[in-house]
């Protein structure tokens, strides 16, 4: 075959990832608030596959193996396990950061790569204005140097998993928000890392997420405290914080303020009529609506507020969108009880009446994708 018609090898793994989650793992469970959370969290340690082949190859293993496992776990582990996964190591350049010092620098020919340590502190941790210098950020730069994944081909050993290259990792004591961390080698960093985690700031940052995401685009600051506290007292126990969450009478207002995401829009029409489309079909159609998969404009992911969504070209894409689903729904799918069954008492009058009055399937279905209920949260 003529090189020029081989697939896009990372592309047709990229499809496959795609199927499993959205043909398979979206339609698992009957509550989907564990999908709502692997989508968050994949979100707030955003990778993009526009940075290249391995981290397009990568995006779909990274968001199962780092993720996923630990969505009602502790977030220390997260943590870990995401810094330390190739697909991040390769987003944001730390394969590429040699300690100044280090044997691996002898000739100075290479340096110091601040990309990862300034995103975990800022995006994946602290959160700005947290206190943080950029005296901080340099030390915990020279405390992951080492920090790669394993390309050498000649050698026996784990080709493309993570691996700790001492040669490359900085040597010494190195102090980040005022403690200071011995040089043992890879310890030294999940030493770091675990620190960061349990750090007050870092529970209010994640609370706050947390609670843009599920409940309104200006949390009230007594729940973002609510919830930080369930994270310092179960040393950040993410379900202890989900479980605040839940309890929250604000998670149960029937006041619809939040817009869907593409993302979140396209998972609820799927789950609410059980459709499996082809992956590409799922790709071209978050493109469209401005979401593509696994691929923000930087690593502070997708917005998570409604006016990120909200323009008028977006919306009108909605319509589009709708169209498309609603014309291969299955035959048997009756408009009018799927806004009852979906939607319930929140269904207005207006909507029902509307979905009721279509005169075919796809039109009542389209409706009732587009009503307001259904494009909020």
């Amino acid at each position: 075959m003529p090189v020029s018609k081989r697939p896009y090898l990372p592309q047709q793994v990229l499809l496959a990832e795609v199927d499993a989650r959205f043909n398979g793992t979206i339609h698992q469970p009957l509550i989907g608030f564990g999908e709502r959370l692997a989508m968050f969290w994949a979100n707030h340690f955003a990778v993009a596959t526009g940075k290249g082949g391995d981290v397009h190859i990568l995006s779909g293993a990274f968001e199962r193996e780092a993720i996923r496992p630990h969505v009602f776990g502790r977030f220390e582990d997260m943590l870990l396990a995401v810094e330390t996964h190739p697909a991040m190591l390769y987003f944001l350049d730390n394969q590429q950061s040699i300690g100044p010092t280090s044997p691996a620098n002898r000739n100075k020919h290479r340096g110091l790569n601040e990309n990862l340590a300034r995103e975990i502190m800022e995006l994946h941790t602290l959160g700005v204005g947290s206190g943080y210098t950029q005296a901080d950020v340099t030390s915990l730069a020279r405390i992951i140097t080492g920090w790669t994944v394993y390309r050498d081909e000649k050698h026996p050993g784990p080709i493309g998993s993570f691996v700790f290259n001492a040669g490359a990792h900085e040597p010494g004591d190195q102090t980040v928000m005022g403690i200071t961390y011995a040089d043992d080698g890879v310890e030294q960093g999940k030493t770091a890392l675990r620190d960061l985690a349990r750090h007050p700031a870092t529970a209010r940052h994640l609370a706050a997420k947390l609670l843009r995401h599920f409940v309104a685009d200006q949390p009230p600051p007594p729940l973002i405290e609510k919830l930080a506290a369930a994270y310092t007292r179960s040393h950040g126990d993410l379900s202890a914080v989900y479980t605040a969450l839940i309890d929250a009478d604000e998670a149960w207002s029937p006041n619809l303020t939040k817009l869907r995401s593409p993302l979140d829009y396209v998972v609820a029409i799927l789950r609410a009529t059980g459709l499996k489309p082809k992956p590409e079909q799922i790709v071209s159609v978050l493109n469209a609506l401005g979401q593509p998969m696994w691929n923000p404009s930087g690593p502070n992911g997708f917005s998570d507020v409604s006016d990120g969504w909200a323009s008028s070209e977006g919306l009108a894409t909605r319509i589009d969108a709708a169209n498309l689903f609603a014309h291969q729904a299955p035959a048997d799918i009756d408009p009018r009880l799927l806004v009852s069954d979906r939607l319930g008492p929140l269904a207005s009058a207006q909507t029902i009446q509307a979905v009721s009055r279509a005169e075919t399937k796809p039109q009542g279905l389209s409706i009732a994708f587009l009503s307001p209920e259904f494009q909020r949260l």
